[in-house]
């Protein structure tokens, strides 16, 4: 079991690799989802989501994560083959927290080392789930 610290890094960038490790068996665990970060324009990402989330009916969805650790961990489903087999047992060994536990207070907690953020404009997910909500 692997716990990765995912503070200031681009969502994008270690999903893809959070993926790859989990379909060659790992199981990991990602703290602190709410301080990750999504590059670009503040405005143009919350309208991208803001409309995302008025497709569909209430009935049938889509259904977008409104809570940081659910977020991410919807964006690392859609770099799997979720819908197969070893897609869904991968899936189940991906397990997303905000903050950081009490359970991995004692244990050795690993930074991504993705590239971290180096633009001014991006937004982090917390701030992005806060606007959904509304």
């Amino acid at each position: 079991m692997v716990v990765v610290d995912v503070t200031d890094s681009i969502l994008g960038r270690f999903c893809t690799v959070v993926a790859k490790r989990v379909l060659q068996g790992e199981t990991i665990d990602l703290v602190n989802c709410e301080k990750a970060v999504i590059t670009g324009d503040k405005v143009t990402i919350y309208k991208k989501y803001k409309e995302q989330d008025k497709r569909g009916t209430p009935l049938k969805g889509p259904y977008l994560p409104k809570m940081p650790d659910r977020f991410v961990r919807r964006a690392i489903r859609g770099m799997l083959p979720y819908k197969q087999e070893k897609g869904k047992k991968a899936f189940k060994n991906i397990m997303c927290y905000i903050g950081i536990p009490e359970k991995f207070s004692k244990e050795k907690i690993d930074l991504a080392n993705i590239t971290k953020s180096k633009t001014f404009k991006y937004t982090k997910i917390g701030d992005l789930c806060e606007q959904l909500k509304r």
